[in-house]
């Protein structure tokens, strides 16, 4: 069974345009992101897909200098874009991550796999019931439950965030929800404006994140210490599924 993750990736932020390919020192957050989930030990091949929108050849030429998987797909119809991509490349289970999430753990996403594959589920995530931190979102679902989406999903916010018409029809499709054993759903890692820009900065900058070997705990431990790091982003409002 072959497990792809699937980064969905854009240069066409509203509320920070350029943000996957912003750099602190002199690295891309989606290489950051890119060299984490490296270290995963269940996924077997990692994809960035992106659109046919000349906006996003950036996000191509980092693709190609970096020597990594990539495929264009439409922009808005993004569960499009998935089925395309996961079938070009022959996935059987599909790991859908998405390109805001430079500090995201790879235990985090084995776990979530691990889980998936050791039971009889067609969708597993951490987000239908928050308690990791918002940076750590990680779906994982069989290649045929997006297949069925893809057909069936009519609604342009199904089209558009790939997986709720699988997780918003539970007669349908089994699902599961990994909880973290305790509730840290309040920090948001994860890079939509300048504010969390910043967060993410002072985080790299503090585990010298070369190395990139620090974990979802690590950081926990460190911004527990530091109350005053959760206050960067603390305003902002996630945006709203456009059901």
């Amino acid at each position: 069974m072959k497990v792809v993750a699937i980064i969905q990736a854009r240069m066409g932020s509203t509320r920070l345009p350029g943000k996957v390919l912003k750099e602190i020192n002199n690295k891309p957050l989606l290489e950051y992101q890119f060299e984490r989930l490296k270290q995963t030990k269940k996924i077997d091949q990692l994809i960035i897909a992106t659109t046919t929108n000349k906006a996003d050849d950036p996000i191509i030429e980092f693709c190609k200098n970096n020597n990594l998987s990539y495929f264009r797909g439409s922009e808005n119809d993004v569960l499009s874009r998935y089925y395309e991509a996961a079938k070009k490349y022959s996935a059987d289970t599909v790991v859908r991550l998405t390109a805001d999430c430079p500090i995201i753990d790879p235990s985090v996403v084995d776990n979530i796999i691990l889980t998936f594959e050791n039971n009889e589920h067609d969708y597993v995530s951490n987000t239908l019931k928050r308690s990791y931190p918002r940076g750590m979102d990680t779906e994982v679902f069989a290649f045929e439950a997006l297949e069925k989406a893809h057909k069936n999903a009519d609604k342009p916010f199904e089209r558009e965030h790939v997986t709720p018409y699988i997780y918003l029809n539970s007669k349908t499709f089994h699902l599961h929800n990994l909880e973290y054993v305790t509730d840290q759903s309040s920090h948001r890692w994860t890079v939509d404006t300048e504010e969390d820009f910043l967060l993410i900065e002072k985080i790299l900058v503090h585990f010298n994140a070369e190395a990139n070997n620090f974990s979802m705990e690590d950081t926990l431990s460190y911004i527990n210490k530091h109350p005053e790091l959760k206050t960067i982003n603390a305003a902002i409002e996630q945006k709203k599924l456009g059901l």
